[in-house]
């Protein structure tokens, strides 16, 4: 694969030079008080991206699956009962994984290309007049199938239902590319990773918890040791990890974090939305649809595309990567074949985008799919144009 080539998976993301730089420094003590310049910066600017006041952020040398099992092994205990929706490939391994737990987890089974259902939440939650469930998880933005669901409704139905379970959420492929608000949504647990909107390598799990979720470890009985955050926020106090801590990652986590704020966050999110506002043009453009049902499921941050029935959509993928030394992602689970994904999150920009909707082109021609050179590309660059002075107008 061409480096020179941005990449277009849902992560990990294309990494801005300076965040590399950031991340190859010389050794560095943890135990000095340098160390302290690094993770007290990385600890207050995710508060900040997730728009949190007084969340506790905890950062561990994992990814997004040690995030989930941080979340869910510090707050809960052997037998409790979680309520969840099956709507895609992540939300289907976070189940797994409370499973093997010991947790007892009830599963709403969503058909791929949908949304949490609302109203099933609040019905599960009504009828639980014992309050036997302990923890409501919820997938803001479903990797696998590019359909963002809404937290802020989740937090309805649970309020709607008088229901003190505490909210757990996924934002892995959602935190730092699209809106995020911990504290408006009565967010419990917010889950994230670095190698997606924070624009690094895969190696740090990130997680918020809030301080009914910190009360909640205070009785959790799930065994934990690496990912306890009461031995990390003890290491924290005194400027250091109970263990040694991925230092080069953090630095670079410290500038990802001051490039996102010093872009502002709302521009951040408002650039995503229109790179996958290109791409939603040039799917229609291709005559071909969304995995997501309905625009208000649309992601920001990944398109999974459905291809004709009877064609492999991994080889669009396999075509791209052999022949035009680009990277888009393949259908995962349930939908593994029926489509395929372009990421469009991180460091990218509308020229990036273009040049791999260029090449999806190519590869989809390449394999006889009746798409015109140029019609996707020529959509995208219509909205961008006009999106683009409209933006710069209302600044």
């Amino acid at each position: 694969m061409n480096p020179q080539n941005p990449v277009f998976i849902p992560g990990p993301t294309n990494m801005p030079e300076a965040v590399r730089l950031a991340c190859h420094m010389p050794t560095l003590d943890h135990r000095s008080p340098a160390f302290a310049d690094i993770l007290h910066p990385c600890l207050d600017g995710v508060r900040k991206v997730i728009k949190s006041d007084d969340a506790d952020i905890f950062i561990f040398p994992s990814t997004g699956t040690g995030g989930w099992e941080t979340a869910i092994s510090n707050t809960l205990s052997p037998g409790d009962k979680v309520l969840v929706a099956r709507n895609g490939m992540f939300s289907h391994r976070w189940i797994d994984m409370c499973q093997r737990h010991g947790l007892d987890v009830q599963v709403i089974d969503v058909a791929w290309g949908h949304g949490i259902p609302l109203d099933a939440y609040e019905e599960a939650l009504r009828a639980d007049k014992t309050h036997a469930i302990k923890a409501v998880l919820a997938t803001h933005n479903e990797t696998a199938t590019g359909v963002k669901s809404d937290i802020a409704g989740v937090r309805r139905a649970m309020d709607a239902a008088s229901h003190p379970a505490l909210l757990l959420v996924d934002g892995v492929s959602s935190i730092g590319s699209m809106d995020f608000r911990f504290d408006q949504w009565g967010v419990d647990v917010a889950v994230t990773g670095s190698q997606k909107g924070f624009m690094l390598p895969a190696g740090l799990a990130i997680v918020g918890f809030s301080a009914k979720a910190i009360r909640a470890t205070q009785t959790a009985k799930l065994a934990r040791t690496f990912f306890d955050v009461a031995d990390m926020a003890k290491g924290y106090a005194a400027d250091a990890f109970p263990y040694t801590p991925p230092v080069g990652l953090m630095n670079g986590l410290r500038v990802a974090i001051d490039m996102l704020l010093e872009e502002g966050l709302d521009n951040v999110f408002a650039r995503h939305h229109r790179m996958a506002e290109g791409v939603r043009h040039a799917v229609d453009a291709w005559g071909l649809r969304l995995c997501a049902a309905t625009p208000d499921l649309y992601s920001d941050s990944v398109s999974a595309i459905r291809t004709p029935e009877g064609f492999n959509a991994t080889d669009i993928v396999t075509v791209a990567a052999r022949d035009y030394d680009m990277a888009f992602g393949v259908g995962l689970g349930d939908v593994a074949g029926k489509v395929f994904r372009i990421g469009h999150l991180g460091m990218l920009t509308d020229a990036m985008v273009l040049s791999g909707l260029g090449v999806a082109e190519m590869a989809m021609v390449d394999l006889g799919l009746p798409v015109k050179l140029g019609a996707g590309v020529a959509a995208a660059q219509e909205y961008y144009r006009h999106s683009n002075k409209q933006q710069k107008a209302a600044a």
